[in-house]
């Protein structure tokens, strides 16, 4: 999948999967907490921050493979650095980056609009789901209180991943780091063509 990045690419995907394992470790905890508040469905409330490397990293780069490599190597540190999941969180992350990655590719990874990227954040909800329903035990409760899991779950991965990921990743094109990549470079066009509608106007 890799065979067309540039080493920049490679880099800045493998700094941003660090980065944010270090924040879905974190996020652990409060999930911990808010299952002690909510029980299974406390979880749900922030299960979309755990999708959100894949749709930064896709939305940056946009490459076949950014969204699924990315969470791979997020879950792959946060085991490393103190996750208690075992092997299965390598799991965990292969499945959340498939649901993502299905949505871009259905669209050749040529469209990365909000509303892809919040259709990829609920892509994550619905694989990672599957994957929760038949090795979490989620079979064995009522099956309105699942509906009610699954609808909160699709509702975080669309804001938290989709919508929260896009305007991380916008602010950091802002600041011009990003202009060698995908992103940065619409960013620029973006911004030469207001400033050419500015000069037209005046």
């Amino acid at each position: 999948m890799t065979k067309s990045w540039k080493l920049k690419e490679i880099v800045v995907m493998s700094a941003l999967a660090v980065v944010f394992a270090v924040v879905y470790l974190l996020f652990t905890q409060l999930g911990n907490i808010l299952f002690g508040m909510f029980g299974l469905l406390g979880y749900e409330f922030i299960f979309g921050i755990w999708f959100i490397v894949s749709i930064i990293t896709a939305y940056i780069i946009r490459k076949p493979g950014a969204a699924l490599i990315s969470e791979t190597i997020a879950a792959a540190v946060e085991l490393l650095i103190g996750n208690a999941s075992g092997p299965r969180l390598l799991l965990t992350g292969v499945v959340q980056g498939i649901g993502p990655e299905l949505v871009f590719a259905a669209t050749g990874w040529k469209r990365y609009s909000l509303p892809i990227l919040m259709l990829a954040g609920m892509g994550a909800s619905v694989t990672s789901f599957i994957m929760g329903y038949f090795l979490s035990g989620y079979n064995a409760l009522d099956p309105s209180y699942v509906s009610t899991m699954l609808t909160v779950r699709l509702v975080s991965g669309a804001l938290l991943a989709g919508l929260l990921g896009k305007w991380l990743s916008d602010q950091l094109a802002n600041t011009g780091v990003l202009n060698g990549f995908a992103l940065g470079k619409e960013h620029k066009k973006r911004v030469g063509t207001k400033n050419d509608r500015k000069s037209t106007a005046s």
